[in-house]
């Protein structure tokens, strides 16, 4: 029998996911009482229209347009209205009233992440966000908890549900890219504005979290790496299915050493890459995301599921509603972030890969010994070449597909810009990273 008082929770934000999150209370309020030891009430839904159209029903005597009366009076405020203003500041504002947060707002942990962990700490409150990563994929708590006691190496996550839609349409229905997109839209998986997913925006902004989280060292959104997809062509998707790969857009977080200066730090990066067809990446398709965690003692981990929409991204929300309120039954103070490590964070320089490289050359005698050569002088080894020719109209022309050996980002780059400026390469194609081997 429940004896603890009931909780008061206030949720700001009635969109896809705030509804959704307030339908599922009401209708399983007891249900979650019961696993968490105390009554669930919710108190109010800050909206900035109460005539909007909703995704559920949420009845009109709990809408409010006052967020900040909501806050004051809750124990616990769930943040669900996305961008950095006004979430920030009622975040802030819940935090220092004494009430755990909880967000699935990846943009303002990316960019305020650190403030925000202060101030719970400062007043012993708890700060939740499983949701902001993944949607109903658990990868905060495995990383923040259970994999706490170990040491994790690399993380490769496709975070977007977007751009993994638009490189899987591409792979499998031969679409090109504006096709792909045209399509995502009409299906709802790419916004009006496309920006923030196809230019990796979003994707990044997880990285900055896994990469902090999975390190113990704060990753500022400005220290990650970003590439989008809007470079990559249909004869890329077309050639890296030939060769045995998929194209993805990695968010990639890892530990590393410096091999210019032997410091270890961490880097994050978000690009579209070269996937092996047998990596369980490979076979993430649609809009779902993944997350493949490598760690020390655990090995491989892989995380898969459904990376947004409103009633899943309300299921990582309410997993979080019930461990705030287990905290709030137990009592005592709540569990500071473990950014402590203070790793340094290392530039795209610093990172070791291998590089896909497609190159239109002139088919005559000598070009191959020029690249070589290219690639010799700045310590770049070759793994393989591919060559196809097209009789042309003035000259037959060559497309030379090279992948290379593990060598340093700095290395590779310079090399692609020595083969740019060569007289023997007509244009560089394309330059995709190979990860996953």
């Amino acid at each position: 029998m429940i004896e603890y008082r009931n909780l008061r929770v206030a949720i700001l934000g009635g969109g896809s996911v705030g509804s959704q999150v307030a339908s599922l209370l009401l209708e399983h309020g007891a249900e979650l009482a019961a696993r968490a030891g105390a009554g669930l009430e919710l108190v109010g839904v800050a909206v900035r229209d109460p005539k909007a159209t909703r995704d559920a029903v949420i009845p009109a005597e709990l809408i409010t347009t006052d967020a900040e009366s909501l806050i004051l009076g809750a124990d616990i405020v769930v943040e669900l209205i996305g961008g950095i203003e006004p979430a920030r500041t009622y975040i802030l504002q819940a935090l220092h009233s004494g009430a755990d947060v909880i967000t699935a707002n990846k943009a303002v942990l990316a960019n305020h992440g650190p403030e925000l962990f202060e101030a719970a700490e400062q007043v012993g409150a708890q700060l939740y966000y499983e949701a902001a990563v993944g949607g109903a994929i658990p990868i905060i708590r495995p990383l923040r908890d259970s994999l706490a006691g170990d040491r994790v190496k690399r993380i490769l996550g496709i975070v977007n549900g977007t751009t993994n839609y638009i490189l899987d349409r591409m792979d499998t229905w031969g679409d090109d890219f504006d096709e792909a997109l045209a399509e995502a839209t009409r299906l709802g998986y790419a916004e009006a504005d496309p920006t923030a997913d196809i230019e990796g925006f979003d994707a990044a902004q997880k990285a900055s979290i896994l990469a902090s989280l999975a390190f113990h060292t704060t990753v500022p959104l400005d220290a990650v790496h970003r590439e989008g997809i809007t470079s990559v062509i249909r004869e890329q998707v077309h050639a890296a299915r030939k060769a045995g790969y998929v194209v993805k857009l990695l968010a990639i977080c890892e530990r590393l050493t410096d091999a210019a200066t032997g410091v270890e730090g961490v880097s994050a990066r978000v690009h579209p890459a070269l996937v092996p067809l047998d990596h369980p990446l490979a076979a993430v398709h649609g809009a779902n995301n993944a997350v493949f965690v490598e760690a020390e003692a655990a090995g491989s981990l892989m995380f898969y599921g459904a990376g947004a929409g409103g009633i899943q991204t309300a299921s990582a929300v309410l997993g979080d509603l019930v461990s705030a309120a287990r905290r709030h039954v137990a009592g005592g103070p709540g569990v500071a972030e473990s950014t402590h490590a203070n790793l340094p964070v290392l530039p795209i320089s610093s990172v070791t890969t291998r590089y896909q490289i497609t190159l239109s050359v002139v088919d005559e005698p000598g070009v191959l010994a020029a690249i070589a050569t290219l690639f010799s002088d700045h310590g770049v080894s070759v793994e393989a070449v591919s060559q196809s020719v097209r009789d042309g109209a003035d000259a037959p022309t060559a497309t030379l597909v090279i992948v290379t050996h593990e060598a340093a980002e700095s290395a590779l780059a310079s090399t692609v810009t020595a083969l740019a400026a060569s007289p023997v390469v007509s244009s560089v194609v394309s330059v995709l990273r190979v990860e996953g081997l």
